[in-house]
């Protein structure tokens, strides 16, 4: 006899309670693992499940996957004793994907216990653009002795010809499927950007963002790190305060009509104690961003750069830039504007590689070694981003002109790497948290996050490090300055490339400052590791109540 949990979420399973009784034990028996007296014909039907939820609809909630995944099992007597997750995420590529990825690398190493994979249909598998490498990764399954079964599919996957005709129909139409969706997505951005209606980012020194309704009403201003709640709600650009505003025209002044560089202009707003919009020191790249952003004279452009379908990162052509004229209200004169553009046009010029390095080559001459702010301040010389995207890095510069930095610059790549890894793990739990119904709210000044307003998070990322003795160790330093009721730590594997595995590590049970961990960690920590975030989402799931009569 197996216990039975009859869920009371009428938020996500309609029925009769005798329709949810039913379905949990179906479950329960597909779930439960086998007794001592499991007979050989029954072993022979073991299977894994592998759910996907992306944020498309809600019937494709793993839930919902693994409710129709259970009554296949049943039906077809196979019982389920592992299941591979992916919450929240694109089914596009298979990087991120954790599940997916353990699940092949389950297969590849031998340490799969069971003969099938069942995959509720043929877009949770993937949406990939190439239909050959959905089939690959199905392949890997196959070539190891493991089938996989399509639970909501009308074909069998039996590999006859019939079923590998439609399975191949079947992967050209998921992926189809994203590409116009992105197209729709693309088109709808686009026309809102015609009327008026920014698409994120900062506003800028000098600007405030105004949020309105679907009628045109303002609503107030949007304050740094709040964002709109309600769907229909629009965000528009408006003037700043008058004292801003008047320092960006003066900025424009002392570059058009008293002939002072990005640098001077940069020096002298920080020797009065101006900052920047994000509360940091001017910088000439700043400066000479300020200068060149259409914003400033009303213009709302969009799409510079493009990471369609998830592929690669591109810089647009201006000609495929979106831009609406005249949308917001200006605070510099369209005339004041054009000069400053027109100064600035008149130094841009194409350095030969040769140039670039014998301009790298005298700055490190007159300043004895060479650095990116080093490289921006120099007078005559591209900035460091363009030695960057020349020479594929700074170091590769560097060494071209014969200088070797004394740091370990490893470290400083290393840090570039996990600050990706920080950016794309608070999307991944805000993505997961909205996936299971809730929300969350970003301080982007302190990084603290709260849940459904009830309770707050913080991340922290843990490097690996090697000790002189070959054994891994990981440094936590906890954010006991901010309080947060729970603390996310993720675990870098030992290249420092990947998340390890994770620690939900609640404040009131954890008090040190910082924690060391190695590889084992006894109990008193490792009852608060996971492998990935599924329990920090169902922490933060919402569900509606209804009262029983």
């Amino acid at each position: 006899m197996f216990p039975i949990l009859c869920r009371y979420n009428y938020g996500r399973n309609r029925g009769s309670f005798a329709q949810i009784c039913e379905l949990e034990k179906r479950r329960a028996r597909a779930l439960s693992w086998p007794n001592d007296d499991y007979d050989k014909n029954r072993r022979r039907n073991t299977a894994a499940q592998y759910v996907r939820m992306s944020t498309e609809h809600q019937r494709y909630s793993t839930e919902n996957q693994s409710d129709a995944i259970a009554r296949y099992a049943d039906e077809r007597g196979y019982r389920i004793i592992r299941t591979y997750s992916d919450a929240g995420k694109s089914g596009l590529r298979i990087e991120g994907r954790t599940g997916l990825t353990q699940l092949i690398e389950d297969i590849e190493a031998g340490h799969a216990d069971f003969r099938t994979v069942l995959v509720y249909d043929v877009s949770r598998w993937g949406r990939f653009q190439d239909a050959d490498e959905s089939a690959y990764y199905e392949y890997i399954c196959k070539r190891a002795g493991i089938s996989v079964e399509y639970c909501a599919e009308q074909f069998e996957n039996d590999g006859s010809p019939v079923s590998t005709i439609v399975k191949g129909v079947k992967r050209a139409m998921a992926g189809e499927f994203s590409r116009e969706l992105s197209q729709k997505v693309f088109a709808g951005q686009s026309r809102l950007i015609e009327l008026g209606f920014r698409q994120g980012g900062a506003p800028g020194f000098g600007l405030r963002r105004m949020l309105i309704d679907e009628s045109g009403r303002q609503k107030g201003i949007l304050q740094r790190g709040e964002h709109k709640s309600i769907q229909t709600d629009r965000v528009t650009l408006v003037p700043g305060p008058e004292e801003e505003v008047a320092i960006v025209n003066q900025i424009f002044r002392n570059f058009v009509d008293h002939g002072q560089s990005e640098k001077e202009i940069a020096a002298d707003l920080n020797a009065r104690g101006t900052r920047t919009d994000l509360g940091r020191e001017w910088t000439p790249p700043v400066i000479r961003q300020l200068l060149t952003n259409e914003k400033y004279i009303g213009n709302n452009i969009w799409n510079r750069n493009s990471f369609k379908l998830k592929k690669r990162h591109v810089r647009n052509e201006p000609g495929d830039w979106v831009r609406a004229a005249g949308v917001f209200e200006a605070i510099v004169d369209a005339a004041l504007f054009a000069a400053a553009g027109a100064i600035i046009a008149s130094r841009v010029r194409r350095f030969s590689d040769e140039e670039m390095l014998n301009g790298l080559r005298d700055a490190l001459q007159t300043h004895g070694f060479l650095s990116g702010i080093v490289i921006n301040e120099a007078p005559g010389l591209p900035s460091s981003g363009a030695y960057q995207s020349r020479f594929g890095s700074l170091l590769r510069a560097y060494k071209l002109v014969g200088f070797t930095p004394d740091r370990d610059y490893r470290y400083i790549e290393i840090n570039k790497r996990l600050r990706k890894v920080h950016s794309n793990i608070l999307r991944d739990v805000a993505d997961g948290v909205e996936a299971a119904g809730g929300h969350v709210d970003h301080d982007g000044k302190t990084g603290l996050l709260t849940v459904n307003g009830e309770f707050s998070a913080s991340l922290v990322i843990a490097r690996c490090r090697q000790t002189s003795a070959g054994a891994f160790r990981w440094v936590i330093r906890l954010d006991t300055g901010l309080v947060p009721d729970l603390t996310i730590v993720a675990r870098m594997d030992q290249a420092n490339h990947a998340t390890l595995d994770f620690y939900l590590l609640p404040m009131f049970d954890i008090t040190l400052p910082k924690l060391r961990f190695s590889e084992s960690n006894g109990l008193s920590l490792d009852a608060y590791r996971f492998d990935n975030l599924e329990h920090f989402f169902r922490m933060a799931s919402r569900s509606s109540v209804q009262e029983a009569a």
